[in-house]
């Protein structure tokens, strides 16, 4: 009888084949994800401030994929907002304290190899190295000038970003800007700037036969001045649930099916 052979230690995987695996997922995003809709919960406020700043929204959150002159396409964001604040919204465009797009188009393009000329990877190991933790890469910006136009993060930021080493999908993102610029400066007054920190946390989705990580929560807090009583805070906390794909369906009406009065 042969001796039993011991279990194959399955081997960690390194920065550069992570950030591979992690290009080709982001691929398959931008060419496969099909147009979706999703209910969107999203309370945004500013504090100190007054109660009827904050509000409370519930939309009907769309991803559509739109064509490009080029042939390419683009995923572009919009939501119907039903509710705001628990009454029927009158119009689309409320007056939140706080506003965030463009997560689903960009947030998972940071960590690529597209980005490695604007961004320095690192990859921390987990303690005991267990074949099942999940990958920790923390990233800063490198900005210059000459890369700048390709750079999605365009002021000075560091992050971090949690990867499953099964699916070696993006389970959690954050970037934290430290001097995020709140409102540009013009004539002689100078620049608004504050901390921002943007965390995305993301979840498995079955899509047209094809499983998506697509965003469960996004949370934005802008942090200006220090102290008790120096410092505004504006907050941006989204929930995503029910996503589906986003169909448009036609048929034939033939002349012997319609309604004659």
């Amino acid at each position: 009888m042969s001796p039993l052979l011991p279990a194959q230690v399955q081997k960690a995987a390194t920065l550069g084949e992570i950030l591979q695996r992690l290009e080709a997922n982001l691929n398959r995003y931008d060419t496969r994800l099909p147009s979706l809709f999703c209910d969107e919960e999203v309370i945004s406020k500013v504090e100190p401030g007054l109660p009827d700043q904050n509000t409370v929204t519930e939309a009907i959150f769309r991803l559509k994929r739109t064509p490009n002159p080029d042939g390419t396409t683009s995923l572009i964001e919009s939501r119907e907002i039903k509710s705001a604040n628990g009454k029927a919204a009158r119009k689309q465009n409320t007056e939140s304290p706080t506003l965030l797009d463009g997560a689903f188009e960009g947030g998972l393009a940071v960590v690529s190899v597209n980005q490695a000329a604007c961004i320095n990877y690192t990859l921390q190991r987990a303690k005991k190295n267990r074949p099942m933790d999940p990958y920790t890469a923390r990233f800063a910006t490198v900005l210059t000038s000459q890369d700048s136009a390709k750079c999605l993060l365009s002021e000075k930021s560091t992050g971090v970003a949690i990867i499953d080493p099964t699916s070696m999908e993006i389970t959690h993102l954050e970037i934290r800007t430290p001097r995020h610029v709140i409102q540009p400066g013009y004539f002689y007054q100078s620049a608004v700037v504050g901390q921002r920190v943007i965390t995305v946390d993301y979840a498995p989705v079955a899509l047209n036969g094809e499983t998506f990580w697509l965003p469960s929560t996004i949370n934005l807090q802008v942090t200006q001045g220090a102290g008790t009583f120096h410092k505004t805070v504006w907050s941006f906390l989204a929930t995503y649930r029910n996503y589906h794909q986003l169909q448009v369906t036609s048929r034939i009406v033939h002349e012997n099916d319609r309604h004659v009065p």
